[in-house]
């Protein structure tokens, strides 16, 4: 008998608590490593996105050209939508005739809001991620402490007690333990990653912000718009 075989016949043999807490830490491993493979190809791909676009938008090209090529596209996420609601806001007010230091702040103020949620998308589930990490132990210590209980009380009537029968409610109640770490290392580690992954992203769209409000503080009185 191997040790996978072993640990399975254990913990089909546990009490009915104990089976329980590992079917939940069970469930709770596996949605978050499917929150996990989600979360990787979405930050992936939104590094790539930004990388592509900055390259972009700082190689000289028309700020006009590249809105409507965007506006057109559909972009709906990433440095992209802070563009197009900026550069959008900016021509509306512009073309009301609106004071340049409102036309500014407008502006502003329509990048700051798809900048927020850009990041509400990029943290979307990570708040599950953190929340598995931080209470699988104690979902796992709680299987830990009923298995121990039982294997206990199950010597009460026993005059002389051995460890051949304390052994079986001691091992299921470790596996609940183990169980309750396999399931939160990976949350853990993965919500750090995933949470510094979107800081740098978030510092990127700051500073994109900031200067291209600059950019646009000094074409306020030009002609750009976008065309077509």
């Amino acid at each position: 008998m191997n040790g996978q075989e072993s640990f399975l016949e254990i913990a089909l043999h546990a009490s009915l608590v104990v089976k329980i807490v590992l079917l939940i830490l069970v469930a709770a491993s596996l949605a978050s490593w499917a929150v996990i493979f989600r979360k990787y190809r979405m930050l992936k791909e939104a590094r790539a996105a930004t990388d592509t676009f900055e390259k972009r938008f700082w190689s000289g090209g028309e700020i006009a050209s590249i809105y409507k090529e965007i506006s057109g596209s559909g972009a709906e996420s990433g440095m992209e939508s802070i563009f197009e609601a900026g550069f959008g806001e900016f021509a509306r007010l512009r073309k009301q005739g609106d004071a340049q230091g409102m036309i500014i702040e407008g502006s502003r103020r329509a990048m700051r809001v798809a900048q927020i949620r850009e990041v509400d998308r990029l943290e979307e589930s990570l708040a599950f991620l953190a929340t598995v990490g931080s209470t699988s132990p104690y979902v796992g210590l709680f299987g830990t402490v009923w298995g121990i209980m039982n294997a206990f009380h199950g010597l009460g009537n026993v005059q002389q007690a051995t460890i051949s029968m304390v052994a079986p409610g001691i091992s299921e109640a470790l596996i609940a333990t183990a169980m309750g770490l396999f399931a939160a290392i990976p949350a853990v580690i993965a919500y750090n990653r995933f949470a510094n992954h979107v800081e740098r992203l978030e510092t990127r769209f700051d500073s994109f912000l900031d200067e291209f409000s600059t950019i646009l503080q000094r074409h306020v009185g030009s002609r750009v718009a976008p065309q077509g």
